[in-house]
């Protein structure tokens, strides 16, 4: 086994005035609580909030004072995220730090994805990240709306990552489709995921801990929650090697791949479609688009072909030597038995009533809301 431990913090945010106190206040109590505890990871923007007028430097006290709180209690720490400006460009990022136990910043890494055309104003970041903890693992980052682009973890677990930290702050109806989200994302890649929502200004709650075979180890609710939970990494090698429970091994298929994709290059056309779409911005009152009658084939009249297409026949072209498919067995159970078989109903008393719906029976008065 190689066993780390991982809590995520879903606290209450406020948008009009600083929660790094608060968060410094609840990493306090995690480490007198679970001093076993090694990484902590808080939600998206959860120092000041989702208002980018509270923007910092690249360089700022907040980010001494979680250093601080890192080198305290010897745990690595990922405070969500935060407004930052570039220096250089002048633009403003969605930037997350990685803290090592000796209060150190390894990493910094901006969103890719920021929620556009919500979050507009905010630039996208261009550089992954990715750390090692040593003698544990490969840790990736990713923030809230980056894990909907499965190339992103598709990049990170193709350089090792075992493990995908991803802060959020959600606060819509999609929560439940993010949910959905992060277990094909721990099984279609083989990894844990680790995602910590935010509540009030931060979110509407419901975190979740994902193993690589996609099963749910926590979900929150709606309330404050802190989550300390002990992962495996051996379980992701192990399963990348001889996939999940024995079955799917994605990454290995992946790297043996016969076909490269066209569409992520931008002059192959491949992509014609995705440029017929209107422009990506925030729907008005009584919109009228997507209810046009075209169609991609109206829009794109000329399919683009395939390699492989042209080994596929047409039903009506089938060689006329394929002969009728055989009746089944009669005897197998999937057809009326030979005449000449005995058959005897079992006694009425002997066959109890089928459920209809789970807790529901015929004929009883026991019933569930199922």
């Amino acid at each position: 086994m190689t066993p780390f431990a991982i809590a995520g913090v879903q606290m209450y945010v406020n948008a009009l005035q600083s929660n790094v106190d608060g968060m410094i206040q609840r990493l306090d109590i995690l480490m007198a609580r679970f001093p076993w505890t090694q990484m902590v990871l808080f939600s998206e923007l959860a120092p000041y909030g989702p208002l980018d007028r509270f923007a910092l430097p690249q360089d700022n006290e907040t980010l001494e004072k979680f250093q601080q709180a890192a080198r305290k209690h010897r745990v690595w720490l990922i405070p969500g995220s935060m407004f930052l400006k570039n220096s250089e460009d002048g633009r403003v990022y969605n930037t997350a730090v990685v803290i090592n136990p000796e209060g150190e910043i390894i990493r910094r890494y901006s969103k890719m994805f920021p929620f556009r055309p919500y979050e507009a104003g905010i630039a996208a970041g261009t550089e992954f990240c990715v750390f090692d903890v040593p003698e544990v693992g490969r840790f990736g980052l990713s923030i809230c709306y980056d894990i909907w682009f499965p190339e992103t973890t598709r990049q990170l677990t193709s350089q090792g990552v075992e493990v995908l930290l991803n802060p959020v702050l959600t606060g819509t109806t999609d929560r439940d489709a993010e949910l959905a989200i992060a277990r094909a994302t721990a099984a279609q890649f083989q990894c844990y995921v680790v995602a910590v929502n935010g509540l009030g200004a931060g979110g509407v709650g419901k975190s979740c801990v994902v193993d690589p075979t996609s099963m749910v180890l926590h979900q929150s609710a709606g309330q404050e929650d802190m989550f300390p939970i002990e992962i495996d990494l051996s379980m992701v090698r192990r399963q990348r090697e001889t996939g999940m429970k024995g079955l799917g091994q994605v990454l290995k298929s992946f790297r043996d791949r016969s076909t490269d994709f066209s569409v992520y290059d931008r002059n192959s056309g491949t992509d014609a479609y995705l440029k017929t779409l209107g422009p990506l911005e925030i729907p008005h009152q009584g919109t009228r688009a997507g209810l046009h009658v075209d169609v991609p084939s109206q829009l794109i009249p000329e399919a683009p072909t395939f390699k492989g297409q042209e080994a596929t026949l047409p039903f009506s072209s089938a060689p006329e030597s394929i002969g009728t498919e055989p009746m089944p067995n009669a005897s197998a159970g999937t057809a009326n038995p030979p005449s000449d078989a005995q058959t005897t109903a079992a006694p009425a008393a002997a066959m109890p009533n089928l459920p209809v719906k789970p807790g529901i029976f015929t004929d009883t008065a026991d019933s569930s809301s199922g």
